[in-house]
């Protein structure tokens, strides 16, 4: 039995895994990366939030009997005090946190939604963005984008000319891009996004998996999450209400990088960076 904790800047995903598949993933939402965007330090109030979120999981994965792997993103990596959270987690709960860059996300998220086969992933996270892409084997892109839907919201709020311009600017290194085959959208917001396409109430994998997200589409529903407050956004069937603040800017995100980058459709994938993890890793 393993256990894989992906330490994110919105949330602390926790995936069990044992005979060649996934048991089950589990999420807690604790905003790690909140405030961060203006200070450049995570705070005492996330931290702590976050900490107690992979104490319980940790927890829940020894009484299961599994070995314990656990990395952190774009919120741990850019804060001053990343390294010192890691270490707190390591006294507090027992396992420390291998903190991967950008570029390797990026290719954890292709992978696990992937496996070895071409196309592309676009991962919308809490503070950063990853997109790569894979053609004959090789990879041909890969960025990791210093914006994310938590960091939009504190910097922005649902502000559009400035989350237009904020996005506009971090999307650059998306120019010239040629996307070849199937390409995925991972992470929450694109989860949150499948659902409401579905008017899913609850979050189910197998009915999710490869929901298509058409540019079109996203593209109106960003206008019209745009024009909502988050009370009236988590009456939307599908919303996940822990999200309804931070879903605006996250779907306009997902809308323009899809416009910069010339594809009419992506597929929702529930395999993602802990499956990629695994396999990078060769734990299972």
């Amino acid at each position: 039995m393993i256990a894989i904790l992906d330490i994110g800047s919105n949330s602390v995903r926790l995936m069990l895994w044992a005979n060649g598949k996934s048991l089950y993933k589990k999420v807690a939402t604790t905003r790690l990366a909140e405030g961060a965007a203006q200070s450049g330090v995570l705070t005492e109030p996330a931290m702590a939030r976050t900490v107690a979120a992979i104490g319980e999981f940790c927890g829940e994965a020894r009484a299961a009997g599994a070995r314990i792997y656990a990395f952190a993103t774009a919120a741990v990596r850019s804060a001053q005090n990343g390294t010192e959270f890691c270490k707190r987690t390591e006294a507090d709960c027992g396992v420390l946190p291998e903190i991967i860059s950008g570029e390797e996300e990026a290719q954890l998220g292709l992978t696990g939604a992937l496996g070895s086969g071409d196309g592309g992933v676009i991962d919308i996270g809490g503070a950063s963005t990853e997109v790569c892409y894979r053609e004959a084997g090789k990879i041909t892109f890969s960025a990791s984008l210093p914006v994310g839907c938590v960091k939009l919201f504190d910097v922005c709020k649902d502000d559009r000319t400035r989350l237009s311009q904020r996005i506009a600017e971090a999307l650059s290194p998306l120019n010239g891009i040629a996307p070849v085959g199937v390409t995925y959208c991972i992470g929450g917001t694109a989860a949150t996004l499948a659902r409401i396409r579905l008017g899913l109430p609850r979050y189910d994998a197998a009915v999710l998996q490869e929901t298509p997200l058409k540019a079109a589409w996203l593209q109106e529903e960003a206008d019209k999450l745009l024009a909502l407050s988050a009370k009236d956004r988590k009456k939307i069937a599908g919303m996940d209400p822990v999200r309804a603040d931070v879903i605006a800017g996250g779907t306009l995100l997902l809308s323009e990088i899809m416009k910069k980058i010339g594809i009419g459709e992506a597929f929702f994938s529930d395999r993602d960076n802990l499956e990629g993890f695994l396999t990078a890793r060769g734990i299972a």
